[in-house]
Formats: C-alpha cells, structure tokens, sequence
C-alpha cells in the first residue's frame, strides 16, 4: 500500500478527538539546504528505518534550492514556463512521488518532511491531512496570523492567500513521508512558473509579506515544532541546540 494524498476537496474536519501520543517522542532533523534528489533519498532510508523501529517519529527540516516538483494530480499542464528555459533558469523539475499537483521550493521556504508510524490509532489519511494543516494555523498564530482552512483545497491559507502547501505520502506499514512547504522568506515571484497547486486565479503570500518584515525558516521552525508536538499529542521532542544533522 502507497497512497498519495494532497489537494482534496472538501473534507470534513474529523469531530472526535484524535489520540495522543503521549508515550513518543518526536525527533527533530534539520538539514539545511538540500537537494532535491538528495531529499527523497533521505526521506527513504528515514521510512525504512521507522519502519524497522530503529528511529521514532522524525521531522525533517530543510530548505530546497529552486525546484518544481510534480504530485500525482499531474502538474504539466500547470508549468507556464517551458521545461528546458527552467532548466536555463537553473530550476529542476522532478516528479515527486507525492499527492497533489505542482508546487514550487526555494530558498525562504520551510520545507517539513514527517516520517511518522500512524499505526496503530491514526490510520486515516485525510484526518492526517486535517492534522497537518491545524499545526500549520498553530504555527502561524504564534506569529500572530490567522492562519485558516480551506474547504476546496488543501493547504493553509491566510489573507485569502496561499502560505503553505501540503503533499503527502503513506507507504506500506503507515509510515509518512513528504509533507508540508511553509513560505517564511520565499522569493514569491518564483510561484510566476507555475499555477500553483493546479489552483488558477489563487494567490499565495509568505510570513514575511504578511508580517511586513523578514521571517527566515529558522525562525519559523520552532513554531512549527511546537504545534506539530501540540498537534500529534507528543510527550517528548528531541530537538538539540542547532538541530540533528546527518
């Protein structure tokens, strides 16, 4: 079983209260910049290892040189700039293995990759998404934005504008992979290439531009760290000074 979710409309915020986990702790990797290839080989040896048990829930932390990656909704169609002058530009193109349709990282933005074990009390994907998406608004409220939902599209958003894409991934075993991508300081002009997310006449925004000053993705972790232990119910987080690298 792999499923690829992202971009789903109109689902319902699941009502009943969703599990603690009390009993895990979290593991926090921040890797810097890094490819984009580099990434999604990380990404599996970290779900093969959660996989084994030889790691617990780990969020991967990163920034992505300028690249457009491609979800399983498709995305070509949604390119406005030819392949070959992104490639002049010096922007990849890659398909992503992940749900949703196309997005675009760069420097500025918080890329977060949760390698999570949803087994054996959160193995619902949608409620997975619903999940994602409120430790981003936690995120941004600790900034002072109002950050909220959107029913016909995936994501969050905040100034009826577009701050965070969400993409997942859940392979055999439950195990997560892909995740989110919060615009702290991101160029915006980048977003040009593309229709994002497929969602034409939308506009995205960034923490800085909402804030009006400069939010890198080294101030905007913690706050994601934060919500997303406050979200999942975590008893732990292991977050050393400067993160865990390697």
């Amino acid at each position: 079983m792999a499923a690829r979710v992202g971009g789903a409309a109109g689902l319902p915020v699941r009502k009943q209260a969703l599990p603690a986990w009390s009993d895990r702790t979290l593991a926090v990797r921040r890797h810097g910049p890094t490819g984009y290839p580099e990434a999604l080989e990380l990404q599996a040896t970290l779900v093969g290892q959660r996989r084994a048990g030889e790691i617990p829930d780990t969020l991967l932390l990163l920034e992505h040189p300028h690249v457009i990656t491609l979800g399983s909704a498709g995305g070509r169609s949604h390119l406005r700039v030819p392949p070959g002058e992104l490639a002049a530009r010096g922007v990849g193109v890659y398909e992503a293995g992940r749900g949703g349709d196309v997005t675009y990282h760069g420097p500025g933005q918080l890329v977060g990759y949760p390698i999570l074990d949803l087994k054996p009390d959160r193995k619902d994907l949608h409620a997975y998404l619903r999940s994602l998406e409120r430790a981003l608004i936690g995120a941004l409220r600790a900034f002072g934005i109002e950050g909220e939902r959107d029913e016909s599209a995936t994501g969050v958003w905040a100034g009826g504008a577009k701050v965070a894409a969400i993409g997942i991934r859940v392979s055999s075993g439950w195990i997560t992979s892909h995740g989110f991508a919060l615009n702290a300081s991101t160029d915006l002009s980048h977003f040009d290439a593309i229709v994002p997310c497929g969602l034409r006449g939308r506009r995205v925004t960034s923490v800085s531009r909402l804030l009006g000053r400069d939010v890198t993705p080294d101030a905007a972790a913690p706050a994601v760290v934060s919500a997303m232990a406050d979200e999942f119910g975590y008893g732990a987080v292991a977050d050393p000074p400067g993160g865990a690298r390697g």
